[in-house]
This record gives structure tokens, sequence and C-alpha cells, in this order.
């Protein structure tokens, strides 16, 4: 995925220095302007939870029960869960007992490396195998998750790195759901397979996975109707759909692509495990940093799943949705 690069000046182009991230190349200046994108879409947690720590913990050199309360009451109230909060706590101590703390950062700075650590592990940028052609992803997600929104900005962002794509418009139930998504399609030349509202969605999914395949599209990502985790009827529709696009490709589809909310907090992780449970998630994207001060719940859904994070999204616009990676995440939650 690019996030759009500008015109270079002459002496960019003759040394052009660049920085991997997923399969984009970034020159230093547009780092820094996704770090910036991400720092102020990470501004409402970075108040709660980074500021929190930084006031308790600098200039502190020891650990005492006082701290390890209050740290606990930031972490908790942050949604990042009880688990992770004690797996946090109980490694910051274990580190404090070995090594020697010598200045007024070492609490704090020990305490980012614990969480980086955590998040490491979920950094698996989403890959678009070109040995599967088209490669399918099939979007997941509760109702207002922002799933058609982020399906129509991962499908731009697939674009503008050289790639074919189309989308179907599988969710069939909400009525806006199919026009919404063929505004996206409209507006990026971005071919859209749908039909009538109502329509059977795994039929909508074959004839959109038929039509990529003889189009020979490099990437197909199918939006699915919104439903609640606790609603068995329509998790079962979504086996369906996911065993009707493997009778036209066996190996498909190669992503499915859990979208969460993070303004809900722990109902996230509720849902993630019912999704991952039902139809079997490969990658989860957390919208809607930019509106809560609780994106600690990204540390509960990685400690109690361990699945791959593959996008954030920090704001309204397509550069907004960005590959996860785990020390920028940190950093941003902790610059002041």
């Amino acid at each position: 995925m690019v996030f759009g690069l500008g015109k270079k000046s002459k002496k960019t182009e003759e040394k052009p220095v660049a920085i991997k991230t997923g399969d984009v190349s970034l020159l230093p200046e547009e780092k820094k302007g996704i770090f910036k994108r991400l720092r102020g879409g990470l501004s409402k947690t970075r108040h709660k939870l980074g500021d929190g720590m930084n006031e308790l913990l600098l200039g502190k050199k020891t650990l005492d029960e006082d701290i390890l309360e209050a740290l606990e009451t930031i972490l908790i109230s942050s949604d990042v869960g009880l688990s992770a909060t004690a797996d946090f706590l109980e490694q910051l101590r274990k580190q404090t007992v070995r090594k020697q703390r010598s200045d007024d950062r070492a609490l704090l700075d020990g305490l980012k490396e614990i969480m980086l650590g955590a998040l490491q592990k979920a950094e698996a940028p989403l890959e678009i195998d070109p040995a599967h052609r088209p490669f399918v992803i099939e979007m997941v997600g509760v109702n207002g998750s922002g799933k058609t929104t982020t399906t129509g900005k991962l499908a731009k962002q697939f674009q503008q790195s050289g790639k074919k794509v189309m989308l179907a418009a599988a969710d069939t139930f909400r009525a806006a759901a199919v026009e919404q998504l063929q505004v996206w399609g409209e507006r990026n030349d971005v071919p859209v397979i749908a039909q009538h509202s109502g329509a059977d969605s795994a039929a909508v999914c074959f004839d959109a996975l038929s039509s990529a395949k003889a189009k020979n599209m490099d990437v197909l990502v199918v939006d699915t109707a919104g439903r609640l985790h606790t609603q068995d009827h329509l998790m079962a529709e979504l086996v369906k759909v996911k065993r009707v696009i493997a009778k036209v490709d066996e190996t498909a589809p190669h992503e499915v692509l859990l979208v969460l909310d993070a303004s809900i907090g722990q109902n996230a992780l509720q849902q993630a495990k019912m999704f991952h449970q039902a139809v079997g998630v490969t990658g989860i994207c957390i919208t809607k940093l930019d509106g809560t001060a609780k994106a600690g719940v990204i540390f509960a859904i990685v400690k109690e799943l361990g699945l791959p994070v593959r996008y954030i999204g920090v704001g309204e616009q397509i550069d907004d949705l960005q590959p996860f990676q785990a020390q920028a995440f940190v950093d941003a939650l902790f610059e002041g």
C-alpha cells in the first residue's frame, strides 16, 4: 500500500533514503507525516494513558505499592484489560529487581519496553500474495465498526500501489451499504459487483469472484453485512459466504479481516473472540482510534487472541488507515 507520494526535489531524487513499511518505501519526510497523523489520532488515549504514566513514573527510580496501584488504575481505565495489566505490572516488578535504576526515566522506559514487546508479536502487515489471483479479502465486523469505509480505503490504497482491484457489495442487508460502496468505486474508478437490496450475499460473492478471475484482478475485497456477534443466524451466513467463495477458489478467502471499533473498549475483545470462533479471523483492523481514549484495548486483544493487527484507523482520510507498527504506536502514546 502506498501513502501518496508528492513531488520530489532533484536533490531528493538523486539520493533517496527509503524506509520500508509493509510493502511500501517511504521517504523520511513522509514517515514523519504518517507519525504526526498517528500521534494526533491517539491524542485522547495519550492524554489518559501516556500522560498519566509520564506524570506517575518520571523521576521515580523505585517501585512501591502506591505506584503499582496507580499504574493499574491508569491501565485498566484505558481498556488495557485485567490480564494484560497484570502481566505488565509483573514484568515491571521483575525488571526492577534485575536492573539497577540509575536515572529518572528508567521506570517509564522500562514500562514502554514491556508494552512494545507485547505488541511487536502482532505486527504483521497484510501482504498480497501474487500466487493467489485474485487475492480475496473478506471484511467482517459488527454494524457501525467502519467496515464499509475501511473497505473503500483499502481499495484505494491497493490501487495506488498499482494493483487491479474489485469490490463485492455483499452487504445486501443494510440499504445504504451497496450505494456507499458504489460511491467509493465510482470515485476511484474501481469496479463494484452488486445486486439488489436483500439479495443473497453468498451469490454476490460467487459472481464477484468469478468476474474477478475472468478479468485477471489482483485483489477482490468483499464487504459483508455488519452483524452482532451474538446473532447466531447471521454469523452462520458468514460461514456460508466463506464456503461459497471456496467453491470458486478452494484457497480463498486468503484473508478474513475483522474490523473493530476501538471506542467500545473491552466489548471489541468479545466481538473478536466470537468472530474468530465462527469464521477463523486472520487479521484485525482497529478503527476510530482518534475518537476514543480506549485505544489500550489493542493490548487486550493481542494478549487474549494473538491475532495479527494489520491496520489501525486514526482519522477520516485515506492515509489515516495505516499499517500497524508497534514501535510507532507506543511512541505516539508516550510522546508529550
